[in-house]
């Protein structure tokens, strides 16, 4: 079992930044990759950016690129995303994600993004 928990959502002006935390715990030995996904109401969950705990290895999605930054800190079990420039259509619920080596998918609880003035 691999538990989630993200923070660092809000209420941002155009072209202001956030930056995302996730903290994972359990059996996190078993992380073959972690990332974050969003998802607006009546649309599917799409992948914003991934990452792999022991390599660093990073995928982003065209929508991110430029902009996001994933890293992570493996001393405190952590994944973070920093987002800049942000626009209206960041606006959406965001959700850390982990896949372990069994091919098992564990979600956060979500956390609001609102990018408005």
């Amino acid at each position: 079992q691999v538990q989630l928990v993200e923070s660092g959502g809000g209420l941002v002006q155009p072209g202001g930044s956030l930056t995302l935390s996730c903290v994972a715990s359990g059996s996190i030995f078993s992380i073959y990759v972690m990332g974050w996904y969003r998802q607006v109401p009546g649309k599917q969950r799409e992948v914003v950016a991934t990452i792999t705990p022991r390599g660093g290895r990073t995928v982003y999605a065209d929508s991110a690129k430029g902009r996001f930054t994933i890293s992570r800190d493996n001393a405190k079990n952590t994944v973070y995303l920093q987002m800049n420039s942000l626009k209206p259509e960041d606006t959406a619920v965001y959700y850390c994600y982990a896949r372990t080596q069994t091919i098992l998918d564990y979600w956060g609880q979500g956390t609001q993004v609102t990018v408005s003035s």
